[in-house]
C-alpha cells in the first residue's frame, strides 16, 4: 500500500484543484433554471471515469442522469459498489455566505463551497483513490461499480425504479456510501443506523376566503389559531409525541449499544453552539445522542397562512397550512405512522373547521450489524486512513437510497463519513476539511485492498457470470462517454452490457 498512499500524498493537492473545478457546477437538482448545470456535472463525473478506464455510461431518467460505470473484470474478487450524488442543495440565503457558494474558496485548512461534503467532496474520494490505485499498481484490487445520481437533494425520484430494473447490472457484494459525517474531529466513524421519514402537510380551512377583521374578527374562527392550538396538542409539555400508536413499534437500543454511546465525547455546550440554540428540548428521560439516534419525532418543517407581504393587512385569515415530518427508528412503518398521525388530527380538529390532510413520502429506518466482514474491513481501512480505530455511531437524518439497496436489493451497505457535524450541509456557508479529504482517500484506498481479501463466492460475481455467458453485443453504445475502440475487448464487452441493460430503465425520456 505504501506507493498507493505515496501517490495520493504527492497529488493531492491537484486532486484539490479538481474538487475546486467539480464545486463550480452549480448542479442544483431542485432549480430548474439549472438543469443544464446539473448534466454538466453528470459530464464531469462520466469523464473522470473514463479517463481511469472505466466503462461508463449517462444515463438519462425522467429528471436529471445518472452516471453508471464498471472496472474491467478482476476474476474471483468481490465487487463493490460506490453510491453517491453530485447533486446539491440550493444555496439561498446568498446573503449569509462570506464567500460566492460556487466560487470554491481555502481558508483555515477547509474548502468552502456548496456540496463541498454533500456529497461532491466525499463522493470524489472513492474515485480518486481508484485512480491511485491504478497508476500505482496498474489495476484494482477488486471489481469496482459506481452509481453517481443527479436528484438526491430531491429525494432520488427515478433511482429507486432503474435499480430494480437493473438488479443483476447493479449487482455487488456490498455498498460503499460517503454521505454522512464523523462523530467530531478526528474520529472517524462508522454509521451503523439511518432515521426514516414520513413527511405530510395538515391544512385547516375555516371560511371560504379571508375575511376583514373589523366585521369578522372575534366572531368566527381563525384559521391560523386553530392550526396552532391543533399542533400543540401533538406534543406534552416534556417532549413526547402525543399520537396514540406512535410509539409503539418502535425498536429500542441494546444496553451495549447505548452505553457505547455514553462513551462518546459528546459535548451538550458544543452541540448547542453547533445549532445556534440556546437550550436543548425533547424527551428528558433521554440523552441527547438517543434522542437523536434512537428516538421517532414529529417536526413542523414549515407553516403559512394569512398576509405574507410587507406591511400589515386586517383579516381573519380563511386557512392556514403545516408542513410536517416525523423522524421514524427500525421497526416503525411510515404509512402507519402518518395514519397514527392523521387519525389524532382529525379527533382534535373542531367541527367548524375542514381539515385538508395530504400524505406525502416515507422511508423506514435503516439499521447495520457491526459483526459482519464488510464493516470489519472498513474498520481497519479507518485505522490506516485516519490513524485511530473508529467509532460506531448511528445518524438522525435519512439517505432513502440506503433503504433500497439493503431491504429490496439484499445488499449490505457501508456507511462512512468523512464530513464533520459542523460542516454545515444545506446552509450557508458549507465546507469540507481537506485533511480530512485526503485521509477519505487513504481510507477508500485501503478498504479496497481489505475487501481483496474476501475470495468467496459472491452472488454479484454469479451474476456476473450469467450476464457474460448470455451473449451480449460488443458494440459500444456511441456518445459522449464512449473512448475510442482501441480499448480493450473486456470494457467494450461491460460497456455493451450497461447499454443493453440500461434499455430496462424506467421512466426513461426519449
Amino acid at each position: 500500500m505504501s506507493r498507493i498512499d505515496d501517490y495520493l500524498a504527492e497529488h493531492a493537492s491537484r486532486f484539490e484543484d479538481e474538487l475546486c473545478e467539480f464545486l463550480r457546477i452549480p448542479s442544483v437538482s431542485a432549480d430548474p433554471q439549472h438543469k443544464a448545470d446539473v448534466a454538466e456535472a453528470a459530464r464531469w463525473v462520466a469523464d473522470h471515469l473514463s479517463r481511469l478506464g472505466f466503462a461508463v455510461e449517462v444515463i438519462p431518467t425522467k429528471g436529471h442522469p445518472l452516471v453508471y460505470a464498471e472496472s474491467p473484470a478482476v476474476p474471483g474478487a468481490p465487487t463493490a459498489l460506490v453510491y453517491g450524488h453530485y447533486d446539491v442543495q440550493p444555496a439561498d440565503p446568498l446573503e449569509k455566505w462570506i464567500t460566492p457558494p460556487f466560487e470554491p474558496t481555502r481558508r483555515e485548512g477547509n474548502i468552502y463551497a456548496r456540496g463541498a461534503t454533500d456529497d461532491k467532496g466525499q463522493m470524489l474520494t472513492h474515485v480518486k483513490s481508484a485512480e491511485a490505485w491504478i497508476a500505482a499498481e496498474g489495476r484494482l484490487p477488486i471489481n469496482l461499480k459506481y452509481i453517481i445520481e443527479g436528484e438526491e437533494e430531491i429525494g432520488s425520484p427515478n433511482l429507486p425504479k432503474w435499480l430494480e430494473a437493473n438488479r443483476e447490472l447493479v449487482a455487488a457484494d456490498v455498498v460503499v456510501i460517503s454521505d454522512t459525517a464523523q462523530f467530531g474531529p478526528d474520529l472517524p466513524s462508522i454509521c451503523t443506523g439511518l432515521r426514516g421519514i414520513a413527511a405530510f402537510e395538515i391544512e385547516i380551512q375555516t371560511a371560504s376566503s379571508d375575511l376583514h377583521s373589523g366585521s369578522f374578527g372575534g366572531a368566527v374562527p381563525n384559521a391560523i389559531e386553530v392550526l396552532t392550538r391543533l399542533l400543540t396538542a401533538l406534543h406534552t409539555p416534556d417532549g413526547r409525541v402525543d399520537v396514540p400508536g406512535f410509539y409503539d413499534d418502535v425498536a429500542e437500543p441494546s444496553d451495549e449499544e447505548k452505553a457505547s454511546w455514553k462513551a462518546l465525547p459528546f459535548c451538550e455546550q458544543e452541540f448547542l453552539a453547533t445549532a445556534g440554540a440556546k437550550a436543548t428540548w425533547g424527551e428528558s428521560d433521554r440523552s441527547i445522542l438517543e434522542r437523536l439516534w434512537s428516538r421517532p419525532t414529529l417536526e413542523f418543517v414549515g407553516i403559512s397562512g394569512g398576509y405574507q407581504g410587507q406591511g400589515h393587512k386586517g383579516i381573519v385569515p380563511a386557512r392556514a397550512l403545516a408542513k410536517c415530518s416525523a423522524r421514524l427508528v427500525p421497526n416503525q412503518d411510515p404509512a402507519k405512522v402518518i395514519e397514527a398521525v392523521r387519525r389524532r388530527v382529525q379527533a382534535l380538529c373542531p367541527p367548524y373547521a375542514e381539515l385538508h390532510w395530504r400524505a406525502g413520502h416515507g422511508t423506514p429506518a435503516v439499521s447495520i450489524p457491526t459483526d459482519s466482514k464488510w464493516v470489519k474491513a472498513a474498520v481497519q481501512a479507518l485505522e490506516a486512513g485516519f490513524g485511530r480505530a473508529p467509532v460506531f455511531i448511528r445518524e438522525g437524518g435519512s439517505i432513502s437510497i440506503v433503504t433500497r439497496f439493503v431491504r429490496d436489493l439484499a445488499m449490505p451497505c457501508l456507511l462512512l463519513g468523512f464530513g464533520l457535524p459542523d460542516d454545515r450541509i444545506h446552509s450557508p456557508n458549507e465546507k469540507f476539511r481537506l485533511e480530512d479529504f485526503v485521509r477519505g482517500m487513504r481510507t477508500s484506498a485501503h478498504l479496497l485492498a481489505k475487501l481483496a481479501e474476501d475470495r468467496a463466492p459472491a452472488r454479484a460475481r454469479e451474476g456476473l457470470r450469467r450476464l457474460l455467458a448470455r451473449g451480449f453485443p460488443c458494440e459500444p453504445r456511441a456518445g459522449p462517454a464512449v473512448v475510442a475502440q482501441q480499448e480493450p475487448r473486456s470494457i467494450r464487452m461491460m460497456r455493451a452490457r450497461i447499454y443493453r441493460h440500461s434499455q430496462r430503465r424506467v421512466g426513461v425520456t426519449g
